[in-house]
């Protein structure tokens, strides 16, 4: 009873908010394993993944199967010529390789080149014993020869342009003086880059080509590529 003599009423609030009851021990684990297996399940996915693409790669990049593809196709403009063991790659510039052989016929002077030795030749021209530009540019031309020493013997790599009316014109020359028996061998290597417009001819000239030795393909070669 209170004081004024009424009973004292007790108020209940019923909207006060209770307070959240912890998770159980055993949900949060059950969660946590569900995370663990669901990751476990996308990292073995990304791994097969990557080793099925290993696997394709593997096989694209096969030489059988690169040969395989390459031959399939067929590649328009000039042929090159490979040897058997590599593929036939077209160029990405110009380029000419030419050797000597049993077939050649030179001049008195100017070296002649084999086209039955397997030559490799792409947008450049072999005419009148000389490589012919189609692509202006600037060329790492190159010659070695083989010969027999005789007491003088000049190699040379000549130019010839229609922008100089004339003589050819020496790129690069090679002079050998020798006293030994003319039964010995030599060989001259003369190399050098050089800007080149279409239509200009680059040629092998020697004192004397009576005195050219080798009828192996590689004993005398003569070329030029784009850089």
């Amino acid at each position: 009873m209170s004081n004024d003599g009424y009973p004292s009423v007790c108020v209940v609030d019923t909207h006060t908010t209770r307070p959240a009851v912890p998770p159980r021990l055993s949900q949060g684990r059950r969660r946590a394993g569900v995370a663990q297996t669901l990751l476990f399940l996308l990292v073995s996915v990304a791994l097969c993944g990557m080793a099925i693409e290993a696997c394709f790669i593997y096989r694209l990049y096969r030489p059988g199967s690169a040969a395989s593809a390459s031959s399939s196709k067929l590649i328009a403009g000039p042929v090159v010529t490979s040897p058997p063991e590599t593929l036939d790659i077209l160029p990405s510039k110009p380029v000419a390789h030419l050797t000597g052989g049993q077939d050649v016929v030179h001049g008195a002077q100017i070296m002649a080149w084999s086209l039955n030795a397997s030559p490799l030749l792409y947008e450049m021209d072999y005419k009148d014993k000389s490589l012919v530009i189609q692509k202006e540019g600037y060329y790492h031309v190159y010659s070695k020869v083989s010969f027999f020493k005789v007491d003088v013997f000049h190699h040379y790599v000549n130019w010839r342009t229609e922008r100089y009316l004339g003589s050819n014109i020496p790129l690069l020359m090679s002079r050998r003086v020798s006293r030994t028996s003319s039964k010995m061998r030599s060989s001259s290597y003369l190399a050098g880059v050089f800007h080149l417009r279409k239509g200009d001819a680059v040629f092998v000239e020697v004192s004397d080509t009576s005195h050219i030795a080798g009828i192996k393909s590689y004993e005398n070669t003569f070329g030029a590529y784009m850089i």
